[in-house]
């Protein structure tokens, strides 16, 4: 009786090929109950960041989008989302452009799905809503100031104080209209 000798195989004994298979398909099941198991606990870490998303965030990440804002007091916005900040975004429509207080953003359509984080965005857009008044101020621009309430006052904003906005109106008439009343300002040129 002839005893046959180990087997050459080009990568080593046979054995140990069935063993690294063994070993790596151990290895993909334990992954795939690690994974498993730490699915639940992802999802809660994922509600949990979400919770931080802000509805400025994901406007940031809307620029140059088409979008409709609902504001309250004015109704629906639609047109390209131009600048956005923490208090105020800017969309541009159909020959008129519209200043929004997002604390009068009632819902918005067409926005992107991600958002960018506080930290990436450029320092002009932590200017505060003061800012672009004061440049529509600058323009010596016809404006509509729409109010929370659904009050329209047409004019031309004059200054701009800390938390007010005044417009001067048809016959030089002035108005001051506090920042908290105000839900958006539309461009009438």
């Amino acid at each position: 009786m002839t005893v046959a000798g180990p087997v050459w195989h080009p990568r080593g004994v046979a054995w140990e090929d069935d063993v690294f298979a063994l070993l790596d398909d151990l290895e993909q099941q334990a992954e795939a109950l690690y994974d498993a198991e730490r699915a639940p606990e992802l999802a809660d870490r994922s509600r949990s960041a979400y919770q931080q998303v802000t509805l400025a965030s994901r406007l940031m990440a809307s620029l140059e989008q088409d979008v409709v804002l609902e504001v309250l007091g004015v109704g629906a916005v639609p047109g390209t989302l131009s600048r956005t900040a923490a208090e105020w975004c800017l969309v541009r429509g159909q020959g008129q452009d519209w200043l929004v207080r997002l604390a009068a953003v009632a819902s918005v359509t067409g926005a992107s799905e991600r958002a960018l984080p506080e930290v990436a965005w450029s320092p002009v857009s932590r200017l505060g809503l003061g800012s672009p008044l004061r440049r529509l101020a600058e323009s010596g621009e016809r404006c509509v100031v729409r109010s929370l309430d659904g009050h329209d006052h047409e004019g031309v904003v004059s200054r701009v104080g800390q938390d007010f906005v005044e417009l001067t109106g048809p016959g030089g008439r002035t108005m001051l209209v506090a920042f908290t009343a105000l839900a958006a300002v539309q461009s009438h040129d």
